[in-house]
This record gives C-alpha cells, sequence and structure tokens, in this order.
C-alpha cells in the first residue's frame, strides 16, 4: 500500500481545532491501513515526528432519500500526536 493511499484527508472541526493545540491531528484513513503504516505515512508526507497514533472505525449514518433507506460507507479515523520537538502541519493553518 503507498503512503498517499493511507491518508484520505484532514478532518477540520470544531473539535479537531481543539485538539490541534495539544499537537493532535485528525485524518480519515483508508480502513485496512494499521498504526504503524499511519505512522510511517504521515512522517513521511509532512516531515514531522509521530509520538502515537489512536484509531476508530466509525460506523456510516443512516440517511434517506424519500421512501428509500440506505447508509453512508463506515470508515476509519486516525488522531495522530506530535512529539512535542516536531514541526506542526501546515495543512491546517489558518483553519
Amino acid at each position: 500500500m503507498h503512503v498517499r493511499d493511507i491518508i484520505i484527508k484532514p478532518i477540520v472541526t470544531e473539535r479537531t481545532s481543539e485538539l490541534m493545540e495539544e499537537n493532535k491531528y485528525t485524518f480519515q484513513v483508508a480502513k485496512n491501513a494499521n498504526k504503524i503504516q499511519i505512522k510511517n505515512a504521515i512522517e513521511e508526507v509532512f516531515g514531522v515526528k509521530v509520538a502515537s497514533v489512536n484509531t476508530m472505525n466509525m460506523q456510516g449514518k443512516k440517511k434517506r432519500m424519500g421512501v428509500h433507506v440506505g447508509r453512508r460507507a463506515d470508515w476509519k479515523k486516525a488522531i495522530v500526536t506530535l512529539t512535542p520537538d516536531s514541526k506542526t502541519i501546515e495543512i491546517f493553518e489558518g483553519v
């Protein structure tokens, strides 16, 4: 698996903005990626030092259009904690 396939997109919400002050960044990652692969991908793509990775499997929300009921796809979320001496991830600056 290539490192660009592991990180799908950053997640930017009010809560994740508060976590950024603690050097924690949140990403949507590939469902089959493990913590070691996520850590290596973040370090390679952004050039930072990762202290730890916490992952969660998120359930897709139920949605409906008229009488048809469906679900969004399940996905995986990773909260990456950087070391104190590491630089910040610029993609989140000014958000």
